[in-house]
């Protein structure tokens, strides 16, 4: 069992007070909400038995420095590297070719994205800042929307006073407004827009997030960047013509994949000309890799930042750093980076700077110190970083096939967008498995706010 606090406050508690005196309505209200089809096609078997539940003090508090965190993560290249996009994209051992992409994209990106996060008993703490248009999760929103519909859940939503916030309400919100110029203020067409490859393993999400958005009335047409023409100037999708783009092809696929890019070029110059509303630029990626955070969590570039600023990054972000043979601050000492990692194992993670479903992860804690010898050079050789442990809250869950409690860890992600917090999406795990993987024991859930007076 993990060396961890439980979650507790007044709603948690009677919530599994009322689950585990027999409360069979509330304990079957997942399974009882009435989910879309599509939804249900690609999250059946993965949904936590209940919500889970925060009060809002925490989730204001973690908002309002993830948005002071964003700002200062994106000045970076402009307080560290005077402006020099290709100096930063060097620091961040980025391969030549998606440097050379990116550096064309100077200036601040669209505040739009997920914070990935634990809660650690006492609030939140960043893992990492997935910036841009590419987010999962979205779709989760309905499970929240659902449970409302459920009579047992909605009375004991409203004797606590329950919040929940709709990621997809927030996004169509946003959509309407950025494609205004180009609709004259109807509701845009909007193309889910992948890379030549296809959406492979996450068709089945993509068209739960179709299903999502039909309910807030906008239209979302699936496709590959290589499917859209051209007629009279604006860009079509399958017959559709489209007002703005979801863009989740990235600057890889641009260098990986034949024909990525001319396809791609085409939509810039759309966007460039306003014939099309790119959501979002290949400006994001510029702070989408994971090693930007070691910039920040590097206390040697702390010059750049004031006091507190400083303190802001502390208090969110975790001690991060690039894996390099280099010296180091660690516990208020300066050390030799790769030593110290060798003798702090189980106090730390590596992690590649763009992986996807917790690829490549190494955790200290569960890895000898053979692997883990192994894991660090590894790292150095390809430019992974390395960070401090989270230890996780346990989420206690009362099982509904056998009445007792089952205890998850939870992988909260945070979405933000220009006008603020725009709902959470929800990833648990069981206690004992720490990495959140797509397992089959992976499920999802809603994120309902109390008021603090209720914790």
């Amino acid at each position: 069992m993990t060396d961890t606090t439980i979650a507790t406050d007044r709603v948690t508690d009677d919530y599994l007070k009322r689950c585990l005196s027999g409360d069979r309505a509330l304990l079957d209200a997942v399974a009882q909400a009435p989910f879309g089809e599509a939804f249900l096609a690609s999250n059946t078997g993965h949904l936590l038995p209940r919500p889970l539940f925060i009060s809002d003090e925490v989730i204001g508090r973690f908002s309002a420095d993830l948005s002071g965190f964003f700002d200062l993560l994106t000045s970076v290249p402009q307080r560290i590297y005077d402006g020099d996009v290709a100096a930063y994209c060097a620091a961040l051992g980025m391969e030549e070719q998606r440097a050379a992409i990116l550096s064309r994209y100077p200036g601040r990106p669209t505040k739009y994205g997920r914070a990935d996060a634990y809660h650690d008993g006492e609030a939140l703490r960043l893992l990492e800042v997935n910036v841009g248009s590419a987010q999962g999760g979205i779709d989760y929103s309905e499970i929240g929307r659902m449970l409302l519909r459920v009579d047992a859940f909605e009375a004991f939503a409203a004797e606590h006073g329950l919040v929940h916030v709709h990621m997809g309400e927030n996004i169509a919100q946003l959509y309407r407004e950025a494609s205004a110029g180009v609709t004259g203020g109807a509701d845009p067409v909007i193309g889910l827009v992948e890379s030549d490859s296809g959406f492979g393993s996450y068709v089945k999400q993509a068209e739960s997030y179709v299903e999502m958005m039909a309910a807030q009335g906008l239209e979302v047409v699936m496709g590959t960047v290589g499917e859209i023409t051209e007629r009279a100037g604006r860009l079509f999708l399958h017959g559709r013509r489209i007002d703005l783009i979801q863009r989740h092809f990235t600057e890889n696929e641009m260098v990986t994949e034949p024909g990525v890019a001319e396809a791609a070029e085409r939509v810039f110059d759309a966007h460039d000309e306003g014939r099309v509303v790119l959501w979002t630029s290949l400006r994001s990626s510029l702070y989408h890799n994971k090693a930007a955070l070691t910039l920040l969590s590097d206390s040697r570039l702390r010059a750049a930042f004031t006091t507190d600023e400083a303190a802001l990054i502390d208090r969110v972000l975790p001690w991060t750093r690039l894996l390099l043979n280099t010296e180091t601050e660690a516990d208020g000492q300066t050390v030799d980076l790769i030593p110290y990692c060798r003798e702090h194992r189980k106090d730390l993670i590596i992690k590649q700077q763009r992986s996807f479903r917790a690829d490549g992860i190494v955790p200290g804690w569960d890895t000898s110190d053979e692997d883990w010898a192994a894991a660090l050079a590894t790292g150095v050789a390809e430019g992974a970083l390395v960070q401090r442990r989270v230890i996780r809250r346990a989420e206690p869950v009362v099982n509904p096939d056998t009445g007792a409690i089952d205890e998850y860890a939870a992988t909260w992600g945070v979405f933000f967008t220009p006008h603020g917090y725009a709902g959470s999406s929800l990833r648990a795990m069981p206690i004992d498995d720490e990495i959140p993987r797509y397992r089959p024991t992976r499920r999802n859930a809603a994120v309902f706010q109390f008021p603090a007076s209720a914790a």
